[in-house]
């Protein structure tokens, strides 16, 4: 989608929807919008008498002009009450009017930019907000629909209306970083989203390869007679029984300092969880095909932070393997011997992300990095503690907490930490090996962060569970239905944040 910034006014701008933010419980039209209201003959004025619109979050209203002004028609979208306003508060509003424009067949439509001086926030944030929330709320997978219906074309343009030609290239600065955010998060849900017998690990290093085309980023990988060479028995052991070789992707973009150290990012990238010999139920077993999400986000943020051009250096990991049962699966109670060199005792098969990521752990060690993150759909435990709204937060540095928890706050996709104490090891000690890789039902989430903390070197390091949002059961204004790809935007609004210290 298109974006395009302009001065103007609303009673003078031609576009087949224009787009009107309202707070909830403003009797006030405000002056920019009062001389719209006198040419619609008051009824704006007159669907807040009414109660017809109110100004809740995301409640709209369409209204027919017939020729009053140039704007086909006037579409109402609520933030709430202007004391709750956020950014994503704006996101949903926005997210929620592509979906309600979409539904008119309009192609384009024009968005107000809320009061920048009443909203007490920044041009370039706003922007930021609007662009990613309408990219994520018009956002549909049909890949593999036939019914012309589910064929309605996206929205191809938009523009944002700003009344002060003073701010326009401030508003273009966070129109660039919302079409960056919206789009990897597509991109992202786009590759969860394809069945398994699609996304195999050798489609996934396929992807890799096309984002390896965007400047200064450059590809290595590893296939399975060079990480048995390493010694990676944690993605092989996964990996095995599987009729598609696992792959170790190495993704690298010099976008900083020649020796300047790099962003380390690790990604789950399990394009098929069964769950091995522990099989999983058969109930909801489809949705493990999103079980690379963690993969899929750290691809997007590279391409992402090639298209900002961003003056970093940053290194992208995947283990990426199919989790499957067979003859040659590894069984419970196997002992593998890590890149690392430990060693692990399998106590079941279906904690198989651990085991690939330690790997990817060891191997960021071996990168000298600044720091490293890693991202996975971890553990059920997750959705347990946060249900489906937080994405949980451990790691052994509190700057580097700190920072994504900013990030989470900035960018929609919030973050909750919990406790990495190291009196839970205690449920990982094993009797065979120097671990195991499950620690009982109590603390799910920790055991399985505590697990990881074990591969990490001496850098700073955070992990992020993802698995209680990475899939939605609905529609909800700027997630749509299925994989959602969450986590994407908070690793590039880290990324931004390193790059530009936000506005506080």
């Amino acid at each position: 989608m298109k974006t395009t910034v302009k001065q103007g006014t609303l009673t003078g701008t031609p576009t087949e929807v224009l787009v009107i933010p309202g707070y909830e419980s403003d009797s006030s039209m405000g002056k920019a919008i009062q001389p719209l209201d006198r040419n619609l003959g008051g009824q704006l004025a007159e669907l807040r008498k009414n109660g017809e619109f109110q100004g809740k979050p995301n409640q709209t209203v369409l209204i027919h002009t017939r020729g009053a002004i140039p704007a086909k028609r006037i579409l109402l979208v609520g933030l709430g009450k202007r004391d709750d306003l956020t950014l994503d508060r704006i996101r949903q509003a926005m997210g929620t009017a592509a979906k309600r424009v979409r539904q008119t067949e309009a192609r384009s439509f024009t968005a107000v930019i809320p009061g920048v001086n009443r909203s007490g926030m920044w041009p370039d944030d706003l922007a930021q907000a609007m662009v990613d929330g309408v990219i994520l709320g018009d956002y549909r997978f049909t890949a593999y629909r036939t019914d012309a219906a589910s064929k309605c074309k996206p929205l191809n343009s938009m523009t944002i209306l700003v009344d002060n030609a003073s701010i326009v290239n401030t508003v273009k600065r966070g129109v660039q970083r919302g079409e960056a955010t919206g789009e990897a998060t597509c991109f992202a849900r786009d590759l969860s989203n394809h069945p398994a017998n699609v996304m195999t690990p050798s489609r996934v290093v396929e992807e890799a390869k096309k984002v390896a085309k965007e400047k200064k980023v450059k590809l290595s990988v590893l296939n399975p007679s060079k990480m048995k060479q390493l010694g990676m028995g944690g993605v092989l052991g996964v990996g095995q029984a599987s009729q598609h070789p696992p792959q170790f992707i190495i993704l690298e973009y010099h976008g900083g300092k020649k020796g300047e150290k790099p962003i380390v990012f690790v990604g789950k990238t399990v394009t098929f969880d069964s769950g091995g010999i522990s099989l999983k139920p058969s109930e909801n077993m489809e949705r493990m095909k999103a079980d690379m999400t963690g993969g899929s986000a750290v691809l997007a943020t590279l391409r992402a932070a090639a298209r900002l051009s961003l003056p970093l250096n940053i290194i992208g990991l995947l283990p990426v393997v199919e989790n499957m049962p067979g003859g040659k699966a590894t069984k419970p109670g196997d002992v593998l011997t890590m890149l690392s060199g430990k060693t692990v005792e399998v106590q079941n098969t279906d904690a198989e992300g651990r085991l690939i990521l330690a790997d990817g752990l060891a191997y960021a060690d071996r990168l000298k990095p600044a720091c490293v993150i890693d991202i996975a759909t971890l553990t059920g435990a997750c959705t347990v503690a946060l249900g489906q709204f937080a994405i949980g937060l451990l790691g052994n540095d509190d700057k580097l907490k700190d920072q994504f928890k900013a990030a989470g706050d900035r960018s929609g996709e919030r973050v909750w930490e919990m406790p990495l104490w190291d009196e839970y090891f205690e449920q990982l000690k094993s009797d065979v090996a120097d671990m195991r890789n499950i620690g009982g039902r109590g603390g799910g989430m920790i055991t399985a962060a505590l697990f990881l903390k074990q591969f990490v070197g001496k850098f700073p390091w955070v992990h992020l569970d993802i698995a209680s949002t990475d899939w939605s059961a609905s529609d909800r204004p700027c997630i749509s239905k299925g994989p959602t790809a969450t986590g994407t935007r908070v690793l590039i609004q880290y990324l931004l944040n390193t790059v530009n210290k936000p506005h506080k």
